[in-house]
């Protein structure tokens, strides 16, 4: 039984910040990668930034320069820090982690998601 919370979204001016994190806990031996994801109403569910176990990163070109994604491997946590805030990056944002549990009395990798923190932008 892995989870992923969230916390940290809420309410900021265009132009703002925002800090957002996930807490990965549960039944886990390790973490490879993980992710922010986003949904905005209407829209599909989309992937911002990922970050692999060794720190590489990956960004939307949409954030890109002005998110950073960063992780605590020894709290099993993972951020998002996000300046510059603008009105379309409104949405809900989701944690994921590829998370090495126990399947079946086998280690295996799940991919697991939070439930999900509201961040919304206003202009």
């Amino acid at each position: 039984q892995v989870q992923l919370v969230e916390s940290g979204g809420g309410l900021v001016q265009a132009g703002g910040s925002l800090r957002l994190s996930c807490a990965a806990s549960g039944r886990i031996f390790s973490i490879n990668g993980m992710g922010w994801y986003r949904q905005a109403p209407g829209k599909q569910r989309e992937l911002v930034a990922t970050i692999t176990s060794g720190g590489s990163t990956n960004y939307a070109d949409s954030v890109k320069g002005r998110f950073t994604i960063s992780r605590d491997n020894a709290k099993n946590v993972v951020y998002l820090q996000m300046n510059s805030l603008k009105p379309e990056d409104t949405a809900v944002y989701y944690c994921n982690a590829e998370v090495l549990t126990l399947v079946l009395n086998t280690r295996r990798y799940l991919e697991v998601w939070g439930q999900g923190t509201l961040v919304t932008v206003s202009s």
